[in-house]
């Protein structure tokens, strides 16, 4: 496209976080003309701008005012405690912004009318956002995938009026827009998660419906069926065409008998679908049908897209098969529903799980724990999670570590004919920079597991990303 470098000329922006959205995010306004301020509490990062030219002061000093404060979405602007950049820019009436929201202005601004999807859900969302990118391409409609998947919004290109935005949507995200409308959002499922960030329940699935504000009659929404709670919004939903979808029963599009359908008749067979296995899998590949359709993706690339889906990296990533044991990173599992699904898989399984547990820990698990040969806890809160399975009478160790972990579970799943799937259900952040390097270290760990075997090294995953 023509030069865009006036889009935000005479706009003043403060960007406070300079990690993987932060620094993108800076970058990019800068280019688009904006006078950019940035701050990061760690002066590594902070150097790190300033080595690229960018002015680094703390927005609390000095008297310049800024029209937004973009604020990476790790940072709490509200509960459990706002940042303090955050409660001045509040107090001063500034508004507190996602880079995705800004993204939408900068297109529009551009002159181009391409359209914006957003996808989120408690689980399952970066699956869906990378299959949808996938069968777009598939249906030669360029696309660009990212927001809290894989590339940050703002460095995301402007695409031309037939080009689509396909953005994966945390609360965090969803909190902190006022313009951004999406031709078609999505809302795949809501369980607990994030409660400290929201207050309580009602306060996360308020955030998580914001994906739908401001859509007009002639927008979709895509919902699932299968809780509850989008069950509901999907009845509240009057006002715009709503798509109903579902891996267990009758939807507009949905699976039965593994077969995925809409009212036309069978999309595809769902085994066919090799990286994407169980009922989640099911919802999410339903819901990426049913927006690349609304998109105008022909039926038969839908198909031939889902099949030839790569999949993603540590989401029930199958990374290795070592002496008849099977090896799966799903690391992404951060909460308890999320290891459910993954759980629900496999027939005889050891189980790599712990970190930081999630509100509720896993005693909702326990209809699974019968598959479970044995559980090989790490991190912070192992002991919590040995007190659940010991009530249950399932075997486990504490072991700590991902170093301990693998080769015990490598010995234990060799006698007893099992998978051995890190599936952790808490977050990661007690051991690791994020879910990303957990899984990595898996992967590195199961290698040299493979190395010493004498057999194949196990390749990384087709599509390997980032997200929060």
């Amino acid at each position: 496209m023509s030069d865009l470098s006036h889009i935000f000329a005479g706009r003043r922006f403060a960007v406070v976080g300079l990690g993987r959205n932060g620094l993108p995010a800076a970058r990019a306004l800068a280019s688009l003309g904006a006078a950019v301020v940035a701050w990061d509490d760690k002066e590594s990062a902070r150097a790190a701008a300033a080595r690229e030219g960018i002015a680094v002061r703390d927005p609390l000093h000095g008297t310049q005012a800024f029209d937004a404060l973009v604020l990476s979405p790790g940072i709490p602007h509200r509960l459990p405690a706002p940042h303090p950049i955050a409660a001045a820019a509040l107090a001063a009436g500034v508004p507190v912004l996602s880079d995705a929201e800004l993204l939408f202005r900068a297109v529009r601004a551009s002159g181009s009318r391409a359209r914006f999807v957003g996808i989120t859900g408690t689980n399952g969302k970066s699956t869906t956002t990378a299959l949808l990118a996938h069968l777009l391409q598939a249906g030669a409609i360029e696309a660009a995938a990212g927001g809290n998947l894989g590339t940050p919004a703002l460095a995301l290109p402007i695409l031309p009026d037939d080009g689509v935005y396909v953005l994966e949507m945390s609360s965090y995200m969803l909190e902190r827009l006022a313009a951004l409308r999406f031709d078609v959002a999505a809302m795949l499922n809501v369980s607990p998660d994030h409660l400290d960030r929201h207050g309580d329940m009602a306060g996360y699935v308020a955030a998580k419906r914001a994906i739908f504000d401001r859509q007009r009659a002639r927008d979709a929404a895509v919902i699932g069926l299968d809780d509850a709670i989008s069950a509901a919004m999907a009845a509240e939903l009057g006002a715009r065409r709503v798509v109903r979808i579902s891996a267990t029963r009758r939807a507009d599009v949905w699976c039965a008998d593994g077969i995925l359908r809409d009212s036309a008749g069978q999309i595809l067979d769902m085994t066919q679908a090799a990286a994407l296995p169980g009922a989640h899998n099911a919802q999410n590949a339903a819901a990426a049908a049913a927006m690349a359709t609304l998109l105008g993706v022909p039926r038969s690339a839908i198909a031939r897209g889902i099949i030839g889906f790569p999949g993603l990296a540590h989401r029930q990533e199958r990374i290795a098969s070592i002496s008849g044991v099977s090896f799966v990173n799903d690391s992404k599992a951060t909460n308890a529903d999320a290891a459910a699904r993954a759980l629900a898989c496999y027939e005889r399984i050891v189980w790599i799980a712990g970190g930081m547990a999630k509100a509720g820990g896993i005693e909702w698990l326990a209809a699974f724990f019968p598959r479970i040969v044995e559980a090989l806890l790490i991190g912070r809160d192992a002991p919590i999670l040995a007190r659940t399975l010991a009530a249950h009478g399932v075997p486990h160790r504490i072991v700590g570590t991902l170093e301990a972990a693998v080769p015990a579970a490598f010995a234990s799943a060799r006698r007893a004919g099992a998978a051995v799937l890190l599936s952790p259900a808490c977050a990661s952040f007690d051991q690791f920079s994020g879910f990303e390097a957990r899984g990595e270290r898996f992967r590195a760990l199961v290698r040299a597991l493979a190395d010493a075997a004498g057999e194949a090294r196990p390749q990384p995953a087709a599509l390997a990303v980032e997200a929060g």
